[in-house]
């Protein structure tokens, strides 16, 4: 996998810690500094999550190593079908919540890095340096994550919906192209 495919499934991945970001930066008690602490966080959840599912891919890649780009594929898909569907279902009301507590920022680090674990999966999977994706992803979420709560100080740019609905166009994009990848190789 290509520095270009790690970028765009960092992007994807970033998109549900963008769009809490966006709504975090939006609270008259988030601060810059504060922005700065959430995307840390959400930067080494989002990095460490793809490492932890990758060791558990790579340890069952050898009993499904002739269907694993389907399941690549498929965990792709449903990841970005959940985040389109969220983004559609959700609406901006539901989604308060503090998180100047510490509580709730680690709840919602996990809650957001989820999806980059399994992805972790499908990176055992295939060819992919862990490492690098790691680094990526967290690069990645790390900006996203500080220029989503100071985009929200604004509160005119990007929507937490718009974000999740491109973050999971992303994903299913990502997945259908390894399986189109991996069906040219037959």
């Amino acid at each position: 996998m290509g520095i270009i495919e790690l970028i765009l499934i960092a992007i994807g991945l970033s998109m549900d810690s963008l769009a809490v970001s966006l709504t975090s930066g939006s609270l008259q008690c988030v601060t810059y500094k504060k922005g700065l602490r959430i995307a840390i966080v959400f930067a080494l959840f989002q990095a460490a999550m793809p490492v932890l599912g990758w060791l558990l891919g790579v340890s069952f890649k050898g009993f499904i190593e002739s269907y694993d780009h389907w399941i690549a594929f498929s965990i792709l898909f449903i990841i970005g079908l959940k985040m389109i569907l969220e983004a559609i279902k959700v609406s901006p009301e539901d989604r308060q919540f503090n998180i100047n507590k510490n509580y709730v920022l680690i709840m919602l680090a996990l809650a957001t890095t989820i999806d980059a674990f399994v992805v972790g999966i499908s990176f055992g999977f295939l060819e992919v340096n862990i490492l690098l994706a790691s680094l990526v992803i967290g690069i990645v979420t790390f900006i996203f994550s500080y220029g989503g709560v100071c985009l929200g100080k604004l509160n005119r740019f990007v929507k937490p919906r718009t974000a999740e609905l491109l973050g999971g166009l992303v994903l299913i994009i990502i997945g259908i192209k390894i399986l189109i990848e991996h069906s040219n190789k037959f």
